[in-house]
């Protein structure tokens, strides 16, 4: 049996890997110890969850409560057991909580992706390593692209280069990251070097909005699934800037981890993809509001601050038409419609 290391297992993305992959024949080492209550409080709690995999996985699905950067129990882990996938998915995900702690959220996101690659050298050189990058390296460079205001969005013309999405040419430099982006730059060049340098199996998917039902939102995480809780809940949303019209590429869990298998299946050294929703999968905050109210049959409740947060996109989508042609047997299997429905319906939020 093939064994694979998640990290960040009991949330959003790991815990699909961790199904995922399960269902493909391995066993999981996952590893979580539940930061996500430490960095935005108990309604972003993850324990649900790893509760819920380890009730419904038993043994093919062995957990540890442990913290990515203890570099002594990430070595026992790789001693112990012999991978043949890494899924590393545990990250601070915030531009505001990054601000305040930024020590914390640099060795979370950025030391502790060292200490896994260099087990990774050390032990199980053959195995393959996903890394789950971010849009936000590109900093706040799309916002400089020649938007126009319409409607309920902001857009680019059609016959922009980047109207289909932003592909991986777009510079990471000279551009503010927020520390969150930093930190995860920082990462994600590290797993570059460690697949061009060491001849490593290395994947870098830099996700746009990554969604789905087993999501445990928060105002400063999770922006769908945060946006249906409140208007599920009646819960006051609030609009951070650009009148509420910027746009993001929302892709479903279960799209970017079987992206994580078809890499898996042939993988290369160092190489980068964007992964989002593209042209298929996206919407504005507007229009997710009036889509919500439609959906529950609920009026949303919600605020308008002028202030932008630090680091956010005023349109995001992405071109993934790189890694469809490195692996032309993908394809999305969600749209936003059937993204929002199933969020709409899990109900794990009320």
């Amino acid at each position: 049996m093939k064994t694979g290391l998640i990290t960040g297992s009991a949330g959003l993305i790991g815990s699909e890997a961790v199904k995922f992959f399960i269902e493909q024949g391995f066993e999981i080492v996952g590893v979580d110890n539940d930061l996500r209550s430490c960095f935005f409080g108990e309604d972003a709690s993850t324990k649900w969850n790893r509760d819920r995999l380890k009730e419904k996985y038993k043994d093919k699905y062995i957990h540890f409560d442990y913290d990515i950067r203890d570099v002594k129990l990430m070595e026992d882990l790789f001693e112990k057991f012999s991978f043949d996938i890494i899924i590393h998915t545990a990250a601070q995900p915030s531009h505001d909580w990054a601000a305040r702690e930024p020590i914390t959220d640099f060795t979370v996101n950025a030391n502790a992706t060292l200490i896994l690659l260099e087990n990774l050298r050390k032990y199980c050189p053959q195995a393959s390593f996903i890394f789950t990058s971010t849009n936000k390296v590109y900093g706040d460079r799309p916002n400089f692209l020649p938007l126009k205001e319409i409607d309920t969005r902001y857009e680019l013309p059609q016959g922009h280069e980047f109207f289909s999405g932003i592909d991986e040419s777009m510079s990471i430099d000279n551009c503010k990251h927020s520390l969150f982006g930093a930190s995860k730059l920082a990462a994600d060049v590290l797993v570059q070097e460690y697949g061009k340098y060491f001849n490593l199996k290395t994947g870098i998917f830099r996700g746009g909005c990554l969604t789905g039902p087993a999501h445990s939102p928060t105002e400063l995480h999770g922006f769908l699934a945060y946006l249906i809780k409140c208007v599920a809940t009646g819960r006051k949303y609030t609009i951070f800037g650009y009148k509420g019209k910027q746009v993001r590429d929302n892709i479903h869990s279960y799209d970017l981890v079987n992206m994580f298998w078809h890499f898996h299946k042939n993988p290369r050294c160092g190489e980068v993809y964007n992964a989002g929703g593209a042209r298929q999968s996206n919407i504005s905050v507007l229009e997710a509001i009036a889509k919500a109210e439609k959906l529950l049959g609920k009026k949303a409740a919600f605020e308008y601050n002028q202030k932008p947060r630090v680091g956010d996109h005023i349109w995001y989508i992405s071109d993934v038409s790189k890694f469809k042609r490195d692996y032309p047997d993908w394809d999305f299997t969600y749209d936003i419609n059937r993204i929002m429905d199933e969020i709409c319906k899990s109900g794990h939020f009320e």
